[in-house]
């Protein structure tokens, strides 16, 4: 995994927020896993993973409203998708310096990490307020855990999410616990190359969605679809977003307007 800046943790911590913001800020190149969930389920059924060729058996009411929390867990198969995460990795270039964010990302590989573990008060607001079904804020309780014990095992610091410090100090915590990673680099050299970073993340957003509406019991049209991206605009201090569908984002750089 080389010299990747690691953030890893549960699903409602905020990690691919802060992760965004980092990338952007000092010019690093992004990796959220969630972006290959579908390269890796499919390279998990074709190596014979028994729990992913289930998981994709099943429509999403057998998923989620059927399946025993046991079984959730099971199916996301994270010991044979941390083996994934590290050869992604392995194969980005070696500059600018990654930040690897999600829940995939491993603990015992992580050079440089911090883990964002919500308590489960927070996780529960939060999955309930993003209209997350219950089944899968289940599977995201368990997993909590799950990441906080992996912390402990492997020493890896962990920054509770209580929803007591607002997006920025959260950012600034991380930050700081990154800093000589950051000073070392190497990081985007100018704004060409910095907007040239924040296209592939959205591009990695665009294959994602297009990934999920391939799966066999998917319903849509991935074309259609709005997603948030991240305007490209290349500004470190910009944070802004910009809602277009696929087809809109997949054709040319997505930009706030006025940001030039």
């Amino acid at each position: 995994m080389g010299d990747a800046l690691c953030i890893g943790g549960a699903p409602g911590s905020g990690k691919t927020t802060v992760a965004t913001r980092l990338a952007r800020r000092h010019g690093l190149r992004l990796y959220c896993a969630d972006t290959r969930t579908w390269d890796h389920l499919d390279r998990a059924i074709a190596s014979g993973v028994a729990a992913a060729a289930r998981w994709e058996a099943m429509d999403p009411e057998e998923r989620w409203e059927h399946a025993s929390p046991e079984e959730m867990l099971e199916m996301t198969f994270l010991d044979e998708r941390g083996s994934m995460v590290r050869a992604d990795l392995d194969g980005l270039p070696a500059s600018p310096l990654v930040v690897a964010e999600g829940v995939a990302v491993p603990a015992d590989a992580a050079p440089v990490a911090l883990w964002l573990v919500p308590t489960a008060e927070f996780q529960d607001a939060r999955l309930r307020d993003a209209g997350v079904s219950p089944g899968q804020r289940t599977l995201y309780r368990l997993l909590r855990e799950v990441k906080a014990r992996e912390a402990a095992e492997h020493g890896v610091p962990v920054l509770t999410i209580d929803g007591s410090l607002g997006i920025d100090e959260v950012v600034g915590l991380v930050e700081a616990r990154f800093a000589d990673a950051l000073a070392a680099g190497p990081r985007a050299s100018g704004p060409a190359e910095r907007a040239a970073l924040l296209r592939e993340a959205n591009l990695e957003v665009v294959a994602q969605v297009r990934g999920y509406f391939a799966r066999p019991w998917a319903r849509g049209d991935a074309e259609t679809t709005g997603r948030a991206f991240g305007c490209e605009c290349g500004d470190p201090a910009c944070t802004a977003e910009v809602t277009a569908t696929l087809a809109r984002a997949s054709r040319a750089p997505v930009r706030a307007p006025g940001h030039g």
